[in-house]
């Protein structure tokens, strides 16, 4: 068990030693047929970087910030089309409404905890208003799960300048995952939570697109690992302590390279749904389920300024080819459930509150013999 009883922040995320740990596809335990990206990661789709900052300090913080950056540039000027999904409404998810009727995200998105979403947006406003000097309205996108067995969220512990910093640490490449970032306090079937990623890439003959997705995971329900009844198995079963009657949330982004409008991109935040679903989670009364899906197709570009009367131009993906992107979000959402499972590790927390890390070798018995 990891005694967390110092002072010490983490800021950004490729300096952990999560990278070595083995992830279920090491191990292998294979999700569904697709292939993945290079990363198996959410930053396998170009341009989509993502920064961490983990805040641990004394006996009762364990929380932090996850950002999400669709592209390098000024997201502001060049927003990018957007859809959001509702799986279970029981949650803080800022800035929807916007989002569902002009079907654009303006920001970073911010993933932290539930009582820190107000300076989310203030970090995510303030440094859009930074970069876009005449800007008068902007719309943050902020989601959030409940760390409070293991955070003092009641302290509310997370600044806007810690949100910007966040936002400015964001990268390319490889993703920490576990617990780091908005998943250092959560709890997952039972188990430690955290921030999994994976992703899938289309063969040519599909378009060759690639879909990543990352996680924020902080729910109950039956685990299942590769159709494996893990958490019965275990006796972690729904309801059985009073851990598992808190409920949870699970936040899920759903990024892709595809030329998709924001009608298909909510077809396609609605398959995450079916990923976690794979994994045993039950979208209970009290978790909050939100998918917030984007293209970050050059082509689907929204300009901040346009004349008036402009008409628009756009190729985009037909109905019928959707199919092969439906099946890419469900197979990486399942994938990067179970991959924050098995990067977390066991955390002491508030109140001297214990939440134990997945026993990954029990699991892997579990799955040899089925």
């Amino acid at each position: 068990m990891r005694h967390l009883k110092t002072l010490f922040v983490l800021c950004f995320f490729l300096t952990s030693s999560a990278f070595s740990q083995e992830r279920p596809r090491e191990k292998g335990i294979i999700f569904g047929v697709l292939s993945t990206g290079d990363l198996n990661a959410i930053t396998d789709v170009q341009g989509v970087k993502v920064g961490h900052f983990t805040k641990i300090e004394g006996d009762n913080i364990r929380t932090g910030v996850t950002a999400i950056l669709p592209h390098g540039g000024n997201i502001f000027q060049q927003k990018v089309p957007a859809a959001i999904y509702v799986g279970n409404g029981f949650g803080k998810l800022a800035g929807v409404t916007q989002v569902q009727e002009l079907g654009n995200i303006e920001t970073p998105i911010i993933l932290t905890n539930t009582l820190s979403v107000a300076a989310g947006i203030e970090g995510a406003v303030r440094y859009s208003l930074e970069q876009n000097q005449t800007a008068h309205s902007v719309n943050a996108v902020v989601g959030e799960t409940n760390d409070g067995y293991l955070n003092d969220i009641r302290g509310m512990h997370i600044s806007p300048e810690e949100v910007i910093q966040t936002i400015q640490s964001a990268q390319s490449g490889k993703v920490e995952e576990g617990n780091v970032g908005a998943g250092t306090g959560t709890v997952c079937f039972g188990w430690k939570g955290g921030i999994g990623t994976a992703s899938r890439k289309l063969p040519e003959s599909l378009g060759g697109y690639t879909v990543g997705i990352l996680v924020q995971t902080n729910f109950g329900g039956n685990l299942q690992i590769d159709g494996v009844a893990v958490g019965e198995k275990m006796g972690k079963y729904p309801f059985r302590d009073a851990m598992e009657k808190s409920d949870g949330s699970c936040m899920i982004v759903v990024a892709t390279d595809a030329p998709v409008l924001e009608r298909n991109l909510e077809r396609m935040a609605k398959r995450a749904m079916m990923g976690l679903a794979k994994t045993g989670g039950i979208a209970s009364n009290g978790s909050g389920d939100y998918v917030i899906a984007f293209s970050t197709a050059e082509g689907l570009r929204i300009p901040y300024v346009l004349p008036s009367q402009t008409l628009e131009k756009a190729e985009f993906i037909q109905n019928d080819d959707m199919s092969s992107l439906f099946m890419a979000v469900i197979e990486a959402t399942e994938e990067a459930i179970i991959n924050s499972l098995f990067a977390a590790e066991t955390m002491e927390g508030k109140d001297g509150h214990v939440v134990q890390e997945l026993p990954i070798n029990e699991v892997m018995k579990l799955n040899n013999q089925n």
